[in-house]
């Protein structure tokens, strides 16, 4: 850059290119470290973003149109004995709970935001500026470059991934099973986790799956034909939407529950330097309540309002300041992460005595009235606003 920037975002995926557009509103001159991605086969993924990250990326004008949004009206949550939980935005007084955003669209709308934004630089390395951002996902190089810890449990799990098209329309209705499966080697079943989300814009009989099994399980599942899988997939799900055509490739990856030990800190070596984690850089949640791209967007947004409110005096790379982030987000960041796990470790547990006690606790939320509202409200987002322009 001829001059150097305010802030380099190290990550230029969606929460990287996201900061980047709202730091260059401020008048911010920024960096953003784009290293293209090896990956050789197509992104199957699709996030399930909240009202306040719908919020975010509308400002930014980035809002994805068409059939690559989903609005999602219901969700349905089954237990492994009859237990179910049932969460529509009509019982809240709001059109949606959430929608499905298309990955690669998303993120295209952004690229080309960042280019027609002067004050954003797109470069293939870092380089030196008073605050360095980390968004590179939970395999950051950077954050081992600065020896930050990343405490990671390990879940007994793998995430099969997946897009298919459905003999009967979705009609915007998340699904969610918790259930057994039986694995390869194995005498005894094992927990799992089906969810089927809606893609395709209202009407649409497209979904993405994601489907949290045990490794072994996920091996048998990535090496059925395309066909017998469908089949599996459909019989596991109780035909909810008939039969089922795979459209896309499967993936598969490790869940994980982690957290950067610190989220700020000095750059080694340098006075006037400091760096913040962000995203998945951060943190990483089990998928089963949908909230991690939500929860990196909700870095985004905090860390550019303790910048907007900062004294006129402090530097971008005051650790005084950049600790307010800090507490704000690993506070929430926390509460989801324990949430997300103690659910995950609850339907995990065998016997007649813990299936009988979480379908019970599930019938007995979804009578719950206000509580069962609150905890909807907050899995929306409805209570966070995105910093002002």
């Amino acid at each position: 850059m001829a001059t150097q920037p305010d802030i380099c975002i190290r990550g230029a995926g969606i929460v990287g290119r996201t900061l980047a557009l709202l730091l260059a509103r401020e008048r911010l001159r920024v960096a953003l470290v784009d290293v293209p991605s090896t990956a050789q086969t197509p992104d199957v993924r699709a996030y399930s973003l909240n009202i306040a990250a719908q919020s975010l990326l509308q400002d930014l004008r980035c809002w994805p149109e068409g059939t690559a949004v989903t609005p999602v009206h219901q969700m349905q949550v089954f237990g492994d004995q009859g237990g179910a939980l049932t969460f529509g935005a009509q019982d809240l007084g709001v059109g949606e709970l959430n929608w499905m955003v298309d990955v690669p669209v998303l993120g295209a709308r952004l690229a080309a935001a960042v280019q027609f934004q002067p004050l954003i630089e797109v470069v293939d390395a870092p380089v030196a500026a008073p605050l360095t951002v980390v968004c590179e996902g939970r395999a950051s190089q950077t954050r081992a470059e600065l020896v930050v810890a990343f405490d990671i449990t390990a879940y007994p799990q793998h995430a099969v991934a997946t897009r298919l098209s459905c003999e009967q329309p979705h009609g915007g209705v998340a699904r969610q099973w918790f259930g057994w499966g039986q694995v390869p080697g194995l005498s005894e079943p094992q927990a799992d986790i089906l969810a089927l989300l809606p893609l395709g814009g209202e009407g649409g009989h497209d979904v993405a799956l994601v489907w949290s099994v045990h490794p072994g399980r996920a091996s048998q599942l990535l090496a059925m034909p395309g066909d017998e899988f469908a089949d599996t997939l459909s019989q596991a799900s109780h035909f909810a939407l008939g039969r089922m055509t795979l459209t896309a490739e499967r993936a598969v990856w490790p869940l994980q529950l982690a957290r950067a030990e610190r989220w700020i800190g000095p750059m080694p070596g340098q006075s006037k330097q400091a760096f913040a984690l962000a995203g998945d850089a951060a943190h990483a949640l089990h998928p089963l309540a949908g909230q991690g791209l939500n929860v990196g967007l909700a870095d985004v947004a905090e860390l550019v309002r303790v910048i907007q409110s900062k004294e006129f005096w402090r530097p971008l790379h005051d650790l005084k300041l950049l600790r307010r982030y800090e507490r704000a987000r690993q506070a929430d960041v926390q509460a989801m992460g324990w949430v997300t796990d103690n659910l995950q470790r609850l339907f995990a547990q065998p016997g007649p005595v813990w299936q009988n006690l979480r379908n019970w606790g599930m019938r007995g939320f979804d009578c719950s009235g206000p509580l069962k509202h609150w905890m909807t409200r907050q899995a929306m987002g409805a209570n966070h606003n995105p910093p002002s322009a």
